[in-house]
Formats: structure tokens, sequence, C-alpha cells
């Protein structure tokens, strides 16, 4: 089993911007898409971003304009550049593989990092 490694969650300004990482030391066959979720202290998980093997890539509502995914390969590492950065961005941010390139479904994904925390200040 593959767990991924989240990193570089931080406290910023609204406005500001940081780059969370998903580090995995492999990926196993059955796993195609990487995907970014967040969850706020009383709410659900909820999707942000994934990126598929071939490079498709879906957003959430909420953070469309302003996220971007991207993934280096040969790194095996996931990259969400976050810009224009809001409050209610605030949240612990995991990144999860899955099978669907479509789904933004947090039962979709399994093999769950332990998360980085995002703190937006205004």
């Amino acid at each position: 089993q593959v767990y991924p490694v989240e990193s570089g969650g931080g406290l910023v300004q609204a406005g500001g911007s940081l780059r969370l990482s998903c580090a995995a030391s492999g990926r196993t066959s059955r796993y195609y898409v990487t995907g970014w979720f967040r969850q706020a202290p009383g709410k659900e998980r909820e999707f942000v971003a994934s990126i598929s093997s071939s490079g498709m890539t879906i957003f959430g509502d909420s953070v469309k304009g302003r996220f971007t995914i991207s993934s280096d390969n040969a790194k095996n590492t996931v990259y969400l550049q976050m810009n224009s950065l809001k409050p209610e961005d605030t949240a612990i941010y995991y990144c999860g593989q899955g099978v669907s390139a479509w789904s933004k479904h947090p039962a979709d994904f399994g093999s769950w990092g332990q998360g980085t925390q995002v703190t937006v200040s205004s």
C-alpha cells in the first residue's frame, strides 16, 4: 500500500499563495488519479482538484481560476498551487489516490496522506 505525504502548508494572509506537494513513494497500477481534498473543522471533506496520469485535471467550483494542479512523474509528486487565498480556504488539505478521473467524491479515493494545515488570515 502506498501512502502519500503532503507538505507545504502554513499560515498566509488573504490574497497570498502557497504550493502544496503530495509525494508518493510509488503508484500502484490500480491508481490512476491523484486528488486534493480539504476538510475544515465540523465540515465534510471537500473536493479541491485532481489530476490523472494522462494529465487531465478537474477542479472544485470554489477554487476554479485560483488553484492549479500539476505533476512531476519523475518525482512521483503532485503539486497544488494555490493563489488568491481566502480565509474560507482554511482547512487541512489531504491528497489521495483514485481510479476515476471524473470523480469528486472522497469515497472514490483511498491511500490518504496525513494532511497539511493551511490557514489563511484575513
